[in-house]
């Protein structure tokens, strides 16, 4: 992936505008340190950072299409694109690059999108009439911001800061959607049957489960460069890692790199995801690297953070601080990209406060919502924090086929019954509760969820709320609502990363990018209808869940004593390795 820039019927085309959009296109180079171009078809520029992974050596953009009537500027991976090719018999294709595919698919009009299979955004020009659409992807796993000019031209940018200074009005580019210049509007392209929040039926199915989440994963092996897995010892970061350590041998990139899959964790000394990841670590057999940080590294790294991630919200700059220092050491290593857990929270209803869910009904609509605000919060830290090193995370249970196939599981099935041994999550780890071939140790497959901001180590947001005190006292909170009447900050954490935010993005603008301000991203308001007892908590942090974190799962070997009996129920015969995967 990679960043993109485009200025579309601007009223200047003067060779000063070009070097303004050279300017503002060098602010994303962070995303795409590889290449840059830039290409100018009258009123209308197209800008392009490259991250060179799949076609290193031909593949810079903007790409076009046989006569170059077609000009698009992409920031994505196509894992289809191969498939697509073959749909495409008498088209040329200039490159390799797996976006090279977009720039021939217009034949289709402008209901192309769904073809697509993988992660996008993206800015076609059709140079014929002038016309160009917008896009991006199905959950917004890669960033986008759209802005409009005082002389009526449209922007895009990868992120806020490559427009901020030059629109006079900018926001988030909504997932699923298409922006057409002949409607000159937002068309949604991506409406799945659970996107209504209707309540399936269908069974559970591990073994489909299993093969879904199996074949995002391997899809996501793609590369012609040197790769990783983000490995915090928790359940979704081990199953990716499992997975990719399987059938890594059997692809392109263990011939190139080999098949030893390299593993990366970052904590604070004695941290329980450093400990939980050099355990999974050892059993997987990957090449396990810990990065240790200290909480004095992580307050110096935070302006930065928020200048990169370009939100106040508490929870993700909690969590893309770790992350985002974590990103810097791994790129050291000549890493480009790597393979991370985020989503699956969303769609199984992960976060502790799920245990309060009253019925299946609410539980259904409360993963729906999660899932629409993802682009919000944990797609926003995943892509920017890592981009801000100019390396891409790679998401599969974010992957279109798997989503499918997991909202579309009766919620009851998903409903956290603890009497019953069915904790958080239980319909993915009974899925890859494999006795004859394990995926996991138990007590990893079962291990209780930890919010990223809590496992790299628990001193880190004790150290940040001390930190923030420091620097904002009582007499700033009484003002507060005066000062940031939008989002008002509640704690002092909150107004300490306001403040820093505004001084780089001061526009009213960017601060209606980030909703809700500190609370939304840990579903206060939703917690609070299901069990009044959280109305008094302001900190989403995971340790403060309803009493139900550590607590509610004491006796380890009672919880797998559960899920064994369940095996009665619903047995499950596992397959042999590879078998019905890729088909």
């Amino acid at each position: 992936m990679c960043g993109i820039l485009a200025v579309l019927g601007c009223s200047d085309d003067s060779r000063a505008k070009r070097v303004r959009v050279l300017e503002l296109s060098r602010r994303l180079k962070h995303r795409g340190p590889d290449w840059s171009g830039l290409h100018q078809h009258g009123d209308c520029y197209l800008a392009h950072q490259r991250l060179a992974i799949v076609d290193p050596a031909s593949g810079d953009q903007p790409l076009f299409n046989e006569d170059k009537s077609v000009i698009v500027t992409v920031n994505g991976e196509i894992y289809n694109h191969e498939e697509l090719r073959k749909q495409l018999p008498n088209h040329k294709f200039r490159t390799g690059s797996d976006c090279d595919v977009i720039a021939h698919l217009v034949k289709h009009g402008e209901n192309f999108m769904d073809m697509l299979d993988g992660i996008f955004s993206f800015v076609l020009l059709d140079t014929r009439d002038n016309s160009f659409i917008v896009a991006r992807d199905a959950i917004g796993v890669t960033s986008l911001y759209i802005g409009w000019g005082l002389d009526g031209s449209v922007w895009i940018s990868s992120e806020m800061k490559g427009l901020n200074d030059d629109c006079e009005h900018f926001e988030c580019f909504p997932p699923g959607h298409l922006y057409s210049s002949k409607e000159r509007g937002f068309r949604r392209w991506y409406n799945p049957p659970w996107f209504s929040e209707a309540i399936p039926s269908a069974p559970y199915d591990p073994l489909a489960l299993r093969h879904a989440f199996e074949k995002a994963v391997i899809k996501r092996l793609m590369t012609d460069v040197p790769f990783g897995v983000l490995l915090s010892g928790g359940l979704d970061s081990s199953l990716v890692a499992s997975i990719t350590s399987r059938y890594l041998a059997n692809t392109k990139a263990a011939e190139q790199w080999g098949s030893k899959l390299h593993s990366f964790c970052v904590g604070l000394e004695g941290s329980p995801d450093l400990k939980a990841g050099k355990e999974v670590a050892d059993y997987l057999g990957t090449v396990h690297h810990e990065f240790h940080f200290t909480v004095q590294d992580g307050i110096d790294a935070i302006e930065d953070v928020i200048y990169h991630v370009e939100t106040y919200d508490v929870t993700t700059i909690r969590a893309s601080t770790p992350m985002f220092l974590m990103s810097r050491k791994i790129k050291s290593l000549g890493v480009k990209w790597v393979i991370s857990g985020e989503g699956s929270d969303e769609i199984f209803g992960g976060y502790l406060y799920f245990h309060k869910a009253p019925n299946k009904e609410e539980f259904h609509k409360e993963t729906c919502r999660k899932i629409k605000a993802l682009y919000q919060y944990d797609c926003l830290r995943a892509n920017k924090s890592t981009f801000a090193w100019g390396l891409e995370a790679r998401v599969p249970f974010l992957d279109k086929e798997f989503i499918d196939v997991a909202m579309n599981i009766d919620p009851e099935n998903k409903m956290i019954k603890r009497e019953e041994g069915r904790i958080e999550k239980w319909v993915l780890r009974k899925a890859f509760d494999d006795e004859e071939n394990p995926y996991l140790p138990k007590h990893i497959l079962y291990r209780q969820k930890e919010q990223f901001s809590d496992g790299v180590g628990y001193s880190w947001i004790d150290g940040l709320k001390a930190h923030a005190a420091k620097h904002v006292n009582d007499k700033m909170m009484l003002n507060a609502g005066n000062i940031f009447p939008l989002n008002t900050p509640k704690t002092k954490e909150a107004y300490y990363y306001r403040m820093i935010f505004e001084r780089f993005f001061p526009q009213n603008s960017a601060k209606l990018t980030v909703p809700g301000g500190a609370s939304v991203a840990c579903s206060t308001a939703k917690a609070v209808e299901w069990d009044a007892a959280w109305s008094n908590n302001l900190d989403p942090s995971g340790r403060a869940a309803l009493g139900v974190h550590v607590s509610a799962y004491e006796n380890q070997n009672n919880l797998v004593n559960k899920t064994v009996e369940f095996e009665k129920i619903i047995p499950i015969e596992a397959p042999p390795l590879g078998v019905a995967i890729l088909s």
